[in-house]
């Protein structure tokens, strides 16, 4: 039996416990999250008491806090309880700086809101004023703290009491000033507002009691997501669309285009200037950050073309710091004034993980396949069992990884939205060997050749192969074959991912799930089932149990038993998908995976939605356990005496090391289970 070394396991130990006093003050989660760092990161906020205090808003609705300038992040909390908030805006109240506001919006939809925080972060309440409201931008006055201006879809709205009480200030049901991306405020006199909408600027001086279009000099229908003015003299005012950069020498009543920043990146997301050099301006756009030291005259790509900006902070008390939150790459810092920068990361994730394999020689090696980061992204690797982790995606060029899995001699294999790779070294090689013809029977020959000290199954190399580069969505091993459930068809190689054939019997259908243990596999799409109980010799349709309406994960558990899961719950068969059974009484629906634990005889359950309970049914009595992870679960594996599981888009979360739940039933049909909300009996250890 595979074990972790003491050295790991006391690691875990140790570092649970601290962390269990040290981070997610605001959130009710028992497991622990340890990355991979980075994601998508909307906006930069500092303490305007102290500016080594930090706060970060994301793309999946929590707000991080950094105490050292943002070299370190922790968890603060997950505002209204919802993770696809985009914390695209956040006021710090100058007179109380534990008093916070946070303006929220989800993507694809017109639902947001306003959510308040009285003690730094730590816990928040919607604002009845704005409930409900896409708020799009938010700002308060640098001259009356307590006058704050939201911009929303459905217009711009002023509080004068910090946020206590709202009203609409732009005219309602307005057919133009509406979808208000951008709001500035006049660093003298409150009542002058500007606002961008979708569609040209806007401006009041009456505090919105008249609004006048200031559109003189930009091109029509220009998105203005971004417009800052000039603290040292308001008369000037840049502002920024998707035609290009634009600055006004006289409080916008008329606009010159900026020259200097290529046409492929003028979607300039956020514009910045140094504090303390107001003739350095930052343009944040979606091809990177562009540096001005001439008020705009010219400007310098400080970074990548890749970068995709969303927010520029420059420290008040050091021009030299200055940090990016980005898409995909988190937090970018820079010690010299915006020319250079790398990754500040440590303690945040926003990482949609899809896939995982665990390294069968070295059970602590784990390795995770992400999706939606490009070259951010891709495979992340961790040798203690998921606390670490270091990006492993050379070769992948961007590619989303949907599948990993290991071979019989130990090559780790991706499945891509482009693909199939192996992992040599530390780089992955693309598979062009694919045939998608199918073979006209399973006929490998035994070589000597050997892999990694193992000998394995060797088919003839092919003379021709056809070009792949199809989705690979499931990838399953049963003793030296490997199955890759792909949208060309279910392929097959026996030459430790090297080459790749279909597999005989099914032809070109485009399959979702694999799952296979000792002589049976199973493989299916969303709505149909084949299962092979000879090594992928012979298939046969299996029908589905009659009230799934669509299949979510599949797994076969060793036995002889297959197992499916969807909205509905979970099923079982032990006679080949001939009739179906249900954990009777088995509080569980919207499943997302099942997992055969071989070393533990069990299937693990995890489901979607807000579900935060971990079901593990031990095969041999039928008995289950569970545990309450705390957070909302895409899988869930076994690590040495612990489990880990992946987020919906939080990253890894790891399970302090515990006796086990206790049982729900000794029964084949469960009795009872606890609801999402139940306490389940978990001890830790002391």
């Amino acid at each position: 039996m595979n074990t972790l070394t003491r050295r790991y396991r006391f690691q875990i130990f140790f570092l649970a416990l601290f962390l269990a006093f040290t981070c997610l003050r605001g959130n009710a989660a028992t497991w622990l999250p340890f990355g991979p760092d980075g994601g998508d990161a909307r906006t930069v906020v500092a303490d305007p008491l102290d500016a080594s205090h930090l706060y970060l808003g994301a793309l999946n609705g929590w707000i991080y806090e950094s105490h050292d300038r943002g070299h370190d992040w922790k968890r603060l909390a997950l505002v209204g309880g919802l993770n696809d908030l985009v914390l695209d805006s956040i006021v710090i109240d100058k007179s109380n700086p534990r008093h916070i506001l946070v303006g929220a919006w989800v993507l694809g939809s017109t639902y947001g809101g306003l959510y308040d925080s009285k003690d730094g972060g730590v816990t928040w309440s919607s604002d009845n004023d704005m409930k409900g409201q896409s708020i799009r931008s938010l700002a308060a006055s640098s001259s009356d703290p307590r006058t704050v201006i939201a911009g929303t879809l459905l217009g711009v709205y002023r509080s004068t009491d910090s946020g206590i009480h709202w009203k609409l200030i732009s005219p309602e049901g307005s057919k133009e000033l509406h979808e208000v991306e951008s709001i500035a405020i006049d660093p003298v006199d409150p009542q002058i507002i500007y606002a961008g909408t979708w569609h040209l600027p806007w401006k009041t001086t009456d505090g919105g009691a008249h609004w006048k279009n200031i559109k003189e000099g930009i091109i029509d229908d220009s998105d203005v997501f971004s417009i800052i003015v000039d603290p040292k003299q308001p008369t000037t005012v840049y502002a920024s669309a998707c035609s290009g950069i634009y600055k006004s020498q006289d409080q916008g009543l008329k606009f010159q285009k900026i020259q200097g920043i290529p046409s492929t990146a003028r979607r300039t997301r956020v514009l910045m200037q140094d504090p303390q050099h107001l003739n350095i301006v930052f343009a944040g756009t979606t091809e990177g950050l562009f540096r001005s030291s001439d008020s705009g005259k010219s400007w310098l790509r400080t970074t990548g073309p890749e970068v995709i900006v969303n927010d520029v902070y420059v420290d008040p008390s050091d021009a030299d710091r200055v940090l990016l939150a980005t898409d995909k790459g988190g937090v970018l810092a820079s010690n010299d004034g915006g020319m250079s920068f790398l990754p500040s990361n440590s303690g945040f994730s926003s990482r949609q993980i899809v896939a995982y394999v665990q390294d069968d020689e070295h059970p602590a090696t784990i390795y995770v396949g992400v999706v939606n980061d490009k070259e951010w992204g891709g495979v992340f690797v961790s040798n203690n069992g998921g606390l670490t982790w270091s990006q492993l995606s050379a070769g992948l060029n961007g590619s989303d990884v949907f599948s990993l899995g290991q071979a019989s001699d130990g090559t780790i294999i991706a499945g891509t939205a482009h693909g199939l790779y192996r992992l040599q070294g530390q780089l992955w090689n693309r598979v062009d060997d694919v045939s998608l013809q199918a073979a006209s029977a399973v006929s490998t020959r035994r070589t000597g050749a050997r892999h990694a000290g193992r000998a394995v199954a060797v088919t003839p190399r092919r003379s021709h192969a056809d070009p792949f580069g199809g989705s690979v969505n499931a990838i399953a091993r049963s003793g030296d074959t490997l199955y890759a459930a792909t949208t060309d068809g279910l392929l097959q190689s026996v030459t430790a991912g090297q080459n790749w054939q279909l597999t005989p019997g099914l032809g070109r259908q485009s399959w979702r799930f694999v799952a296979a243990a000792r002589s049976m596999t199973a493989v299916a799409d969303l709505n149909s089932l084949s299962l092979s109980i000879d090594n992928g010799r012979k298939w046969k349709t299996i029908s589905l149990p009659s009230v799934v309406t669509q299949l979510a994960a599949v797994a076969v558990d060793g036995a002889g038993g297959l197992w499916v899961g969807g909205r509905e719950g979970v099923f079982f068969s032990e006679d080949e998908g001939a009739t179906w059974h249900t954990m009777s009484r088995f509080s569980i629906h919207d499943v997302s995976n099942l997992f055969y634990d071989a070393r533990e005889q069990r299937i693990l359950i995890t489901a979607n939605n807000k579900n935060t309970i971990v079901y593990a049914v031990h095969l041999p009595d039928r008995k289950v356990q569970y545990w309450n992870a705390g957070w909302s679960l895409r899988l869930a594996r076994p690590v040495g005496d612990h489990l880990v599981g992946a987020t919906l888009f939080d990253g890894i979360v790891v399970q302090p090391r515990m006796v086990a739940s206790k049982e729900v039933s000794s029964n084949t049909e469960a009795s009872t289970t606890p609801e999402t909300s139940t306490k389940p009996a978990i001890i830790a250890r002391p």
